[in-house]
């Protein structure tokens, strides 16, 4: 077995990364775009404040999807970072 990890870029620092540490954005064919499950037209972007920003601002996720990225998807990916966040300055 090959145990190499699948590594993606991330659409806004375009670094290259294991995809688990990754959030995948995908363009579903019947649902839309939706976080992390589906199949599709994916797109991956690193949990920094910095990515989120930079993406939501240069409209990342739409050009490399291909269509509009609905703001439901971009806020919950925004709760997530601050949740994380907020876990990590707790657990300090």
């Amino acid at each position: 077995m090959n145990d190499r990890p699948i590594l993606r870029r991330c659409v806004a620092c375009r670094q290259l990364l294991d995809r688990r540490l990754l959030w995948r954005v995908v363009r579903d064919y019947r649902d839309g775009v939706l976080l992390e499950e589906g199949m599709g037209r994916s797109a991956y972007l690193c949990p920094k404040e910095a990515c989120l920003e930079d993406a939501r601002r240069r409209k990342r996720l739409q050009k490399a999807l291909r269509c509009q990225v609905p703001d439901a998807v971009l806020a919950t990916m925004q709760k997530r970072l601050s949740s994380t966040t907020r876990e990590s300055a707790e657990a300090n």
